[in-house]
C-alpha cells in the first residue's frame, strides 16, 4: 500500500496560536483521531502558526486535510508538500508536539515556516523529532 505525506503550514487562530490548554486539545483528538485511521505525523506551533507532517493512506490524509481546511483555528492553510513517500518519517507518533530545537532553528535559518520548500520544511520537522523520546 503506498504511503502519503502531507505538509502544510496555517494560521494558528484565537486560542490555538497562544493556549497551552487548546493545543493540548489538539493534540489529544489528534492522537486518538490519527490512531484509529492509521496516520502518524507531528505538529509544530511556531510564530502563530502551526506546521503538521501527516502520513497515511493518500484517501485518508486527503480526508484529514479536508477537515483541517474548515477548521476556525486555521487560516491561510497552504500545502507545502503533499506526495507518495517510500516510507514514514514519523511512524513512532500517531501525533506528537515537535518544539523549535537548536537543530531545527539552523534549518530554518531566518526563514518564517510559510517560506520554506518541501524539503526544508520536511528536515525541520525531522530535526525537531529526533530530539524527542521515542514512545515505549
Amino acid at each position: 500500500m503506498p504511503l502519503h505525506r502531507a505538509i502544510y503550514v496555517s494560521d494558528a487562530v484565537g486560542g490555538a496560536a497562544t493556549s497551552l490548554l487548546v493545543l493540548a486539545e489538539i493534540l489529544g483528538a489528534s492522537d486518538r483521531n490519527n490512531r484509529r485511521e492509521g496516520l502518524t505525523g507531528v505538529l509544530m506551533r511556531h510564530d502563530g502558526r502551526f506546521m503538521q507532517a501527516i502520513e497515511g493512506r493518500r484517501v485518508d490524509v486527503d480526508r484529514l486535510m479536508d477537515r483541517l481546511r474548515l477548521d476556525p483555528r486555521h487560516e491561510n492553510l497552504r500545502l507545502l508538500s503533499d506526495q507518495d513517500v517510500p516510507e514514514r518519517l514519523f511512524r513512532e507518533w500517531p501525533m506528537t508536539l515537535v518544539e523549535m530545537t537548536p537543530d531545527a532553528a539552523r534549518v530554518l535559518n531566518g526563514a518564517t515556516l510559510d517560506q520554506l520548500n518541501p524539503d526544508r520544511a520536511e528536515a525541520l520537522l525531522s530535526a525537531a523529532a529526533g530530539a524527542l523520546p521515542l514512545p515505549a
